[in-house]
């Protein structure tokens, strides 16, 4: 009863929705970088330095950020159903990234810039053989991590934004892959670094996921009713156990559900940003959050 996900039929395209979409996107990192990252114009600095005003300890202050964008993030997912009767579906969904993108922007940087200032707790980076397998527990972990690729042209209220009932593809592994995504890749820097901030932004992260595996049934049973029941049925939330109980039925060419443009888009993404790592790293610097 669930949609077939990350489908991409080039034939139903429309250039004009696509044209829209560079535009917002254009003007959305535009007016992101002006109001809040450019450090003479934005408010991301001041932000920063408040909450790094509650204290001198670097874990606390990036667990306060987590919990600030985890509360505003979960918050207005669970108030999505009532925000949109009252402004639509298009307005709240600006509204939901105007608010959620500059509070993500500031935990990664912040994240960025004192990665390495906490306590050493292990270091195993010289391990022979580590560094390989944890980029590739990375790499897997961004085909779990952004679902939302499925339905770019929603994310940019080009398309009417929904709450989707997916059902094929990665769900058929788990139904909650950015939980499991989150986890895979937590696990893999924390593992790597070895200290206490990546210990503790793994904390929050995990947690904030954890929660919204419970907020995000919670949400599809009430949109959905008995059919989320006969999804929630079939699937799991741990990687596989529907498979392995016989609860989910694979057909015989379910590769092809990751056979598709979406799948392929996480590919190139998460290698062109392995390979960006040193900008990323640099910009961070540069901005003295």
């Amino acid at each position: 009863v669930g949609e077939d996900s990350a489908v991409f039929e080039l034939g139903k395209q429309k250039i004009s929705s696509w044209i829209y979409f560079t535009a917002i996107l254009g003007v959305v990192l535009y007016v992101l970088n002006v109001a809040w990252i450019d450090n003479s114009t934005g408010y991301g600095k001041a932000f920063i330095d408040a909450v790094s005003s509650l204290s001198d300890s670097h874990e606390v202050v990036l667990l306060i950020l987590i919990l600030i964008f985890a509360g505003v993030h979960s918050g207005l997912a669970s108030f999505r159903n009532t925000g949109e009767k009252f402004i639509g579906e298009r307005p709240y969904r600006v509204l939901f990234a105007g608010i959620s993108l500059p509070l993500a922007v500031s935990t990664i940087v912040y994240f960025i810039n004192h990665r390495y200032d906490g306590l050493q707790l292990w270091q195993v980076q010289d391990t022979p053989g580590l560094h390989q397998l944890l980029w590739i527990s990375n790499f897997i972990s961004f085909f779990f991590l952004y679902p939302s690729t499925f339905n770019l042209l929603e994310v940019a209220a080009v398309d009417k934004p929904k709450l989707h009932l997916w059902e094929t593809g990665i769900i058929r592994i788990t139904r909650h892959p950015q939980m499991v995504g989150q986890v895979i890749w937590c696990l893999a820097h924390t593992i790597w670094m070895g200290n206490s901030v990546a210990v503790a932004a793994s904390f929050g992260l995990i947690a904030h996921h954890l929660f919204g595996v419970w907020n995000g049934d919670r949400r599809l049973a009430i949109k959905f009713g008995e059919d989320f029941e006969l999804v929630k049925s079939r699937t799991s939330v741990v990687p596989f156990a529907a498979i392995l109980d016989g609860r989910q039925k694979l057909p015989q060419d379910f590769y092809k559900e990751f056979l598709r443009l979406p799948y392929l888009t996480i590919t190139a993404l998460t290698l062109g940003a392995y390979f960006a790592h040193p900008l990323m790293q640099a910009a961070s610097f540069n901005l003295h959050w």
